[in-house]
């Protein structure tokens, strides 16, 4: 009878105890030595799963107290490198720019609370990369004004990032924004001038005349003569064209500036290697300037010379005014 009592009584403690285990949920070092092997294990595998298994063994570390602070510094080590990793994924995956964006950032925020300051470096260089991208594929769908706060998004994490100033001033040039163009091709020359990139410097000057002549010739088109030589000038800064001073010339006799016009004109026969047909435009210039300043025999010397192309109409009949033997 009495040990049918102690079986009794030993079963209703054991019980008890396993019912105790079960209401407290207590977490143990091996808790966390579980989600520390469930980490190391999805590494390679699964990042994003690694990532969860790490930072529960950070939380569950606080939890069990100092008996696990040796996994969680081991974790503390491991976790900004993985969140980089995920950043860089995005990028060798090509997902969508917003996404890299999106990792990069959640990668630099994790350096900074683990502290590692190499991983944050990375992070900021993946980030750049997805600004970049952005604002490359925005640019692609004349989303100009998007596009732009990306790459302004970029140049504040790296302000000497030449891509992004460079593709600023194709955007402003792509919206005929003349100021905007200036002072980012500006910005990029004193650039590559100061790295030494002398293709990337005659790339770009290059760019910067053509842009300024085109704009020149537009604005003496629309007779706006003031804006015409203020653009021309602007272009003249970039490096030295013949064709400058062809527009200089043709403005400067709209001007009736006469004297500037035989200047310019004669600038650009000295500059002009090319046969007749070519040096005829400036002989144009150069007879419609010496017309003007009433030196009728040079004018029509000039004029003969200009008679070739889409100039000798005009010049033939610009003779015929002039009484041109």
């Amino acid at each position: 009878m009495n040990m049918k009592i102690m079986r009794k009584a030993a079963g209703v403690i054991i019980l008890s105890i396993i019912a105790g285990a079960n209401l407290t949920g207590q977490t143990t070092r091996n808790d966390v030595i579980n989600f520390y092997n469930e980490g190391a294990k999805s590494m390679q595998s699964d990042v994003k799963a690694s990532i969860d298994a790490f930072e529960k063994v950070v939380s569950l570390s606080d939890q069990v107290g100092e008996t696990a602070a040796d996994l969680k510094q081991k974790a503390v080590q491991v976790l900004p490198g993985l969140y980089v990793k995920l950043a860089s994924n995005t990028v060798s995956e090509k997902k969508p720019s917003q996404e890299t964006i999106k990792a990069a950032k959640i990668a630099i925020a994790a350096s900074d609370k683990y502290g590692s300051a190499a991983n944050k470096e990375n992070a900021t260089k993946i980030l750049t990369q997805g600004y970049y991208n952005l604002g490359a594929e925005l640019f692609t769908k004349k989303d100009y004004e998007n596009a732009l706060k990306a790459f302004d998004s970029l140049l504040v994490i790296n302000p000497g990032y030449q891509n992004a100033i460079f593709n600023k001033a194709l955007i402003f040039r792509s919206q005929n924004n003349s100021a905007g163009f200036e002072e980012n091709i500006d910005l990029y020359l004193g650039k590559v001038k100061s790295s030494n990139d002398s293709v990337k410097v005659k790339q770009a000057s290059k760019m910067a005349l053509e842009f300024f002549r085109a704009s020149g010739s537009k604005a003496s088109q629309a007779n706006k003569l003031d804006e015409a030589i203020a653009m021309l000038n602007k272009a003249a800064k970039y490096g030295e064209d013949k064709d400058i001073f062809y527009y200089y010339a043709d403005v400067y006799n709209k001007q009736k500036n006469f004297d500037k016009g035989i200047e310019s004109a004669q600038k650009g026969l000295a500059l002009e290697a090319g046969a007749a047909e070519a040096k005829a435009k400036f002989y144009f210039q150069l007879a419609m300037a010496q017309a003007g300043k009433g030196q009728t025999p040079e004018a029509c010397e000039s004029f003969k010379n200009a008679m070739y192309g889409v100039f000798a109409e005009p010049s033939k009949a610009q003779r015929t005014n002039l009484k041109c033997k």
